[in-house]
C-alpha cells in the first residue's frame, strides 16, 4: 500500500501533542511490511525537511503553517497534484483538518487524525477578537469538510469520538480510536538550574483557557491558608492566563523552556501531578507522570476520566470548594507505590499503540 502522511506538524511543532502524535504514526507506517511511505510537508527553502518530504516550490516560515493562506494553497494548490503524482493510495493527515481540496481521485482513502473539537465547542486562545472569530468561522468550515471528505476518523479517545458524532451525527460509522502513543522518557533526568522545593505538586500546561489554570491556582492558593502541609505548586508551560498577582505568590514555581532530561526530573520528582482541565482529547500529562510512577488527580467529564487509573482522586473542574477540600487530604497522603501506576502507563506503549494502529490500518487494505 503507498501511503501519504501530512507531517506538517512534525515539521512546525515537532515538541507539541500533535508533533509528538505525527512522529508515532510516520514510525508506525515505517514499521509496516507492507506500507511504501511518502510524506508531504512544507517548509523554509533551507529546511532539512524538504530533503525527505514532496514539498511545495514556495517557502512557508514554520512559525506561519497553521496560516489560512498557508493552509489553502499547500491543501488545494499543491497537494491534489503531489499525490497524484506519487501514485498515493492512502492519505493522512493529522492537523484535525487538513485534507486535500477538490474532488478526491478514484481509488484514493482519506484517514483524518481528529485530536479533538475544542476549536468549535471552547472559547481559544487567539490574539484578538477579530482572530478569534475569522479562525472560528475558518476552522469550522475546514473541519467541517475533512470530516465530510474522510473515509476514516481516528480520535484518541472515546469522548473525542463522542463529541465527533456530536457534532457531526453522518460521520458516526467513519470513526475509530486510535488512543496516543506515550512512549515516556528516553532521556536521563536532570537537574534545573534552579532547584525545586522540596515538596510539590505538579502542573503541566498553562496556555489554553480550557486548561482552568487560573482557577486552579486560585484553589490551590486558598489551601495553602487552609492547609499547612500543602506543597509548593511548579507549573510547567508558561504563566499564559494567571493575573500578576498569581504569578507572585509564594510557593508558586513558573518553568518554561526546559530540556526532555529536566521535564523527566521534574515529573520524578513531584508529589502528584495535577490536571484540572475542564476539556482534553487525551491528556499526555498524565500518562507521562503516571508513566515515571507519579500519581496524578484529575478534572472529570472529559478524556481523562479515559486515561486514568479508576482509583485516582478526581474532583470537578467547577466546584472549587471541593477542590480545596481534596488538596486538604492529599497534602497528608501517604505516597503510593509506583508499580501499578507505571503498569496502567504502559497501555498507552508502542507496543498496544502499533496493535492498535495496525487493526485500523487492516480496515483500509
Amino acid at each position: 500500500m503507498r501511503v501519504g502522511l501530512d507531517v506538517r506538524p512534525a515539521t512546525g511543532f515537532p515538541n507539541s501533542g500533535i508533533g509528538r502524535q505525527n512522529v508515532a504514526l510516520e514510525d508506525a507506517f515505517r514499521a509496516h511490511p507492507e506500507v511504501q511511505l511518502q510524506v508531504f510537508s512544507v517548509g523554509p527553502y533551507d529546511h532539512p525537511v524538504r530533503r525527505i518530504a514532496h514539498c511545495p516550490r514556495w517557502a512557508t516560515p514554520l512559525d506561519g503553517i497553521h496560516r489560512l493562506p498557508e493552509r489553502l494553497k499547500f491543501e488545494a494548490c499543491f497537494l491534489p497534484g503531489a499525490l497524484r503524482d506519487a501514485e498515493v493510495e492512502l492519505y493522512l493527515a493529522n492537523l484535525n483538518m487538513g485534507l486535500p481540496i477538490g474532488r478526491k481521485p478514484a481509488g484514493m482513502r482519506y484517514v483524518l487524525q481528529l485530536h479533538d473539537l475544542f476549536q468549535l465547542t471552547l472559547n481559544n486562545a487567539h490574539g484578538s477578537k477579530i482572530k478569534a472569530m475569522i479562525y472560528g468561522q475558518t476552522d469550522r468550515l475546514s473541519i467541517a469538510y475533512s470530516v465530510k471528505v474522510a473515509d476514516r476518523i481516528w480520535t484518541p479517545s472515546q469522548f473525542t469520538a463522542e463529541e465527533t458524532v456530536r457534532l457531526f451525527p453522518q460521520a458516526r460509522d467513519k470513526v475509530r480510536v486510535l488512543p496516543n502513543l506515550v512512549e515516556g522518557f528516553t532521556s536521563t533526568p536532570a537537574q534545573l538550574d534552579t532547584p525545586l522545593p522540596e515538596r510539590y505538586w505538579l502542573c503541566v500546561g498553562t496556555r489554553e483557557p480550557r486548561k482552568n489554570m487560573p482557577w486552579f491556582v486560585e484553589a490551590w492558593q486558598i489551601a495553602r491558608r487552609q492547609f499547612p502541609k500543602t506543597p509548593a505548586l511548579v507549573l510547567v508551560g508558561g504563566p499564559d492566563g494567571l493575573s500578576t498577582a498569581q504569578r507572585e505568590l509564594p510557593g508558586l514555581h513558573i518553568l518554561r523552556g526546559i530540556g526532555d532530561g529536566q521535564l523527566h526530573q521534574v515529573y520524578r520528582q513531584a508529589e502528584r501531578l495535577w490536571h484540572p482541565s475542564y476539556g482534553e482529547g487525551f491528556g499526555l500529562p498524565v500518562v507521562e507522570a503516571l508513566g515515571v510512577g507519579t500519581p496524578v488527580a484529575v478534572a472529570s467529564g472529559s478524556s481523562l476520566d479515559e486515561v486514568t487509573p479508576a482509583d485516582s482522586p478526581r474532583f470537578s473542574p467547577h466546584d472549587q470548594s471541593a477542590l480545596i477540600r481534596l488538596m486538604g487530604v492529599l497534602s497528608t497522603a501517604e505516597p503510593e507505590d509506583p508499580a501499578p501506576l507505571k503498569a496502567w502507563a504502559e497501555r498507552f506503549g508502542v507496543e498496544a499503540y502499533r496493535r492498535r494502529f495496525n487493526e485500523l490500518l487492516e480496515e483500509l487494505r
